[in-house]
């Protein structure tokens, strides 16, 4: 059977947190913090127009990032290393009456053919969606649960690329 993709494949995924916006947003801009969920390692915060490299110590694997544009509270943008080179992720953060948080986290630009494309947003997702579990469990109960570096642990050896 022979798929034919007519636009842009979007990864998305998303997640209501139980904490106020400010400390969801702050979350995914200060390293202090995100390393307790996602990746090990980074060379600095999120500013808008800076370069900023993330690693995954576990997977021997790291990316450069550009940030695009920050809106407090409310919006990041980054460009990234993806699969199939620069990509862009957006995170959007959407305050609740009742001081939560609803988080959608996209990824867009890859570049290939129907299968890469499918494997992409399948993996793109499937990480972002990790991320925001590690996210939600960390804020919520103060709980390191490790996803990304547990998901495949011998991933190192494939050359895994971080999602």
């Amino acid at each position: 059977m022979k798929v034919e993709i007519t636009k842009a494949p979007v990864a998305q995924t998303e997640m209501l947190i139980r904490k106020p916006v400010a400390e969801v947003f702050g979350a995914f801009i200060d390293p202090r913090v995100t390393t307790n969920f996602w990746f090990t390692q980074s060379s600095g915060r999120l500013e808008t127009g800076h370069e900023v490299r993330w690693d995954w110590e576990m997977y021997g694997a790291s990316t450069s990032l550009l940030v695009k544009d920050i809106e407090p509270d409310k919006r990041i943008v980054i460009e990234w290393d993806g699969y199939s080179g620069r990509t862009t992720v957006e995170w959007k953060f959407s305050a609740r009456a009742d001081g939560t948080t609803y988080v959608v986290i996209t990824e867009s630009g890859w570049t290939g053919d129907g299968d890469e494309l499918f494997k992409y947003v399948a993996e793109s997702t499937q990480g972002f969606t990790w991320t925001l579990a590690g996210l939600k469990a960390f804020l919520e109960h103060g709980i390191r649960l490790n996803l990304v570096a547990d998901k495949n642990p011998d991933a190192h050896k494939a050359g895994w690329q971080p999602a």
